[in-house]
This record gives structure tokens, sequence and C-alpha cells, in this order.
């Protein structure tokens, strides 16, 4: 799959995060990372003010945020999201499922509720200390149980999260230093 371990290291890859339980039983788990040169405490608001009409996606702003520019700042009133509230995702909404600053978030399509559904999907950031600031690792975990879900999930879903979740990570990072590629 297209990116599907873009600057992940083996260990990331293969260890448990949080939100892993959510979408148990994923056919599609793609872990990514990046080294940011900040201390979590500064990345970690750049994640929680995240969404659609709030700071946007940091990612292909076109697709993901109807063409306005995602934030280019930390926004005060952006930084009061907990565990349970929604996150406006455009057409669908996430829940924040974790909010544990600065170390995770964990965001979930709907409710987040293990009841069977057509699609489940979590995203989920944990920061951990890196000695040139911080490490963000992501893990985007899914299903889509509708006929031919696996050929969605492998030849759609993986694929565009794989593109929209690099440049999210490399632009994130641009925050902090601009020579990020």
């Amino acid at each position: 799959m297209i990116l599907e371990h873009w600057g992940a290291t083996p260990d990331e890859v293969s260890r448990p995060m949080a939100g892993d339980a959510i979408c148990a039983d994923a056919r599609l788990i793609a872990t990514r990372a990046i080294t940011i040169d900040a201390t979590p405490s500064q990345v970690f608001p750049w994640l929680r003010q995240m969404g659609f009409g709030r700071a946007g996606w940091y990612s292909y702003d076109i697709i993901d945020n109807l063409g306005r520019r995602s934030a280019r700042a930390i926004n005060p009133e952006w930084q009061t999201l907990s565990a349970g509230e929604e996150v406006p995702g455009g057409p669908a909404s996430f829940t924040a499922m974790v909010v544990d600053p600065p170390r995770a978030l964990v965001i979930a399509l709907g409710d987040g509720s293990p009841t069977p559904r057509k699609v489940t999907f979590t995203l989920s950031y944990e920061l951990g200390n890196d000695p040139r600031g911080t490490r963000l690792v992501s893990r985007v975990r899914a299903r889509v149980n509708l006929p031919a879900g696996r050929i969605i999930e492998r030849m759609l879903l993986g694929p565009g999260d794989g593109i929209m979740l690099r440049k999210q990570l490399l632009n994130i990072a641009r925050r902090f230093d601009t020579t990020v590629g």
C-alpha cells in the first residue's frame, strides 16, 4: 500500500498505540511518523485544534478543507477539546476518544462505539520525546463492512489516506522547521 509505513520505524509499526482497540478488527492498519523540532507540549496544540471549520487538517486544503487554508497559528478557543466531544470532519463527524495532552490524541469516525458499522475508522497520534524534539507517530485503523470492502480499503482508502497523512505530518513539522522536505 502507498505510504503504509512512511517514516515509521519497525518498532513504531509493531507496537500497540492508544486507540487500537476501538477498531480491533481493522483490515487497514497504517503507521506513519515524523520527528519534529519542538517539544510534545508545543506540538500537541496543533493536533487538538484540528477539524473542518476549525484549524483544518494541515494536508491538501483544497481536498479536506474546501480550499480554506489550514491554521498557521494556535487558536486558544480550539484548545478545549476533551474526550467525547465532536471533531468536525466535513461530511462526517469524528469523536475525540482520547485526549491526553501532550502525549496522545485519538479520534474515531462517528461515536466510536463498538457496535458493527459500515465503516469503522480511527486516527491516533502519539507524541514522544526524541533527542531532536518530538517523535509524532500516527496510526490509521479502518474496516469497511460493505460489499467490496476489502477493495475499497486497499485501493481507495489506504492510498488516499497515505498521501493525505504524509502531507499532514510534513505540514505540522513545517510549523516549527522551514527546512522540512
